[in-house]
This record gives C-alpha cells, structure tokens and sequence, in this order.
C-alpha cells in the first residue's frame, strides 16, 4: 500500500503543474514535522521549530538566514495547513491557467518574502506579537491576489453562495487582514498576509507595464545566438515566411488579449471551448 501511495505521489509531483508541487511539498513538511512534534515535542520545540520557523529578532536571524524561504513551508496545525492549500490549490491554478505555470513559484517565494520583510519590520515596532512566523499564507495570498488582478471578474461558484467574483472574495481576505492587524493575537502573522497580497498586486502592475519579475528565475535561452553574427542576405521568400510568422504571432497576442478582456467583464466561464485551447496554448508558450 505505502509503496502504491509513494509511487502515486511521485508521479504527481513530476507531472503535476507547479500548483500541485508547491502542495505536496507542504504537506509532506506538515507530515514530517508533525510525527516529529507528536512522537518527540521537545526536540521538536528546541531543535526544529526555531530553525525552521521565522525569528522576529534579526540578530537571531542573521545566524538562520534560511528560514526566510523555510518558514513559508511551515505549518502548525491540520487547520492551518489546509486553509492554506486550498486557497494556493484554488487561486493558482486560475493564476496559472490565465498567466502560466512558470509564474507560479516565482510569486509563490517573492510573496513569501514581501510578506517575511513585513513581519520582520512590525516585530521591531510590536515585539509582543510573538518572537517566530510560520506558514505560507503570505506566499498563497500572493498568488491569490495575483489571479485577483488580473481577471477580478472571474467567477467561482462557492457551496452555500453560489457564483461568486473573485474580485469579493480578495476583498473579504484584505479586510478580514487589516481588522486582523490591529491588535489581534497573531497580528504579526495577518500583516505578513498583507505584505504577500501586495505584491500579488505589484507583480500584476509591473507586468502590465513590461516588467515581469518572475524572469529573475529563470535564464534566458542564449544559445541559438551568434557573438559574431555574420551579414546574410535574406531572400524575398524568406522575408514573406519571416512576415507571415511575424503577422501570426501578433494575431495570436491580439487574440489572448481579447480573451482576458472577456474573462474581466463575463468571467471564465463564459469562454467557448476554442477560447479555452487558445488561452491554455498561450500559458504553455
């Protein structure tokens, strides 16, 4: 059985978009640490927990500067985890299905880190909101906030609601964040939240403007160019190929465009099948 289930997991996580990687490498982290913290709580408290988790204290920090990327695979409680991952489960696949696949673990690990500056900035002013963070609702939220940006029409349907504009539920979760921040006993934990769903915001706005901060992850493929590259004379032939390429290309950005206008005033859902193969055709490229 534990073999079927291993394999199964394997084959997920290597054909899995990077929604369903980020998941199980949550959960496996939950699992691992909670056997630890159930079968041996104090080495879990005294030799885990603290270097894992965040440290509010940045001279504590500079000795455990790893725990700026491990703390946002971290979680304390079944509870806590799950909201996490449905929401990262929920919202980034709609982030991936309209921006791409390779967006996601860029957002993912530069809203967590927004989200770490955040709390490690409210600690020096709030020492008492509490001395670590943990978890990966900043790094979620940013992702979150990244599908609400750009398509805050879209519609999911929610049990008991019924259909429902994302744009609402984003808007729920920032209030629920700035009422969380004021005072509350994890408010340390709700203004990391609102560090992640700026810049969920931010990426959206820059890349509007042709500044995609996620090409920091990845290098660009530099090995079909010449250092030296020599003069050549193209025929005729050759330039109606290379405008007719050029003409479709433009044709097909044109076309996505229209596609996600449509996505903001009818919502997802409202697409035709052909629609929906342009737009996936688009992400993978």
């Amino acid at each position: 059985m534990f073999r079927s289930i291993s394999q199964d997991i394997r084959s997920a996580f290597n054909y899995g978009n990077m929604v369903v990687k980020l998941l199980i490498i949550n959960i496996s982290v939950f699992v691992v640490t909670a056997l630890i913290g159930a079968f041996a709580p104090g080495f879990y408290h005294t030799s885990i927990l603290p270097y894992l988790a965040l440290p509010g204290d940045v001279s504590t920090l500079m000795y455990r500067p790893w725990t700026l990327l491990t703390h946002m695979f971290l979680h304390q409680g079944v509870w806590h985890l799950a909201g996490n991952m449905i929401i990262l489960y929920w919202m980034g696949n709609i982030a991936g299905d309209l921006l791409g696949d390779r967006k996601i673990l860029p957002v993912y690990i530069l809203g967590g880190l927004v989200g770490a500056i955040f709390y490690l900035i409210s600690y020096q002013l709030m020492p008492s909101i509490g001395s670590y963070a943990l978890g990966a609702s900043a790094a979620a939220l940013a992702v979150t906030f990244m599908a609400v940006a750009i398509a805050p029409d879209y519609i999911v349907h929610l049990i008991l609601v019924g259909a429902v504009k994302i744009k609402y539920i984003g808007l729920a979760i920032f209030l629920l964040d700035i009422i969380g921040s004021a005072g509350s006993a994890n408010a340390g934990g709700h203004l990391a939240h609102l560090g992640g769903t700026l810049f969920g915001l931010l990426f959206v706005g820059l890349l509007r403007n042709g500044t995609d901060l996620s090409a920091i992850f990845y290098k660009k493929d530099t090995s079909s160019r010449r250092k030296n590259p020599n003069l050549r004379i193209a025929h005729k032939s050759e330039n109606n190929k290379k405008a007719q390429s050029q003409t479709k290309t433009s044709d097909s950005i044109s076309e996505v465009d229209r596609i996600l206008e449509k996505i903001k005033r009818q919502g997802y859902e409202s697409l035709t099948d052909e629609e929906k193969e342009v737009l996936y055709k688009a992400s993978k490229s």
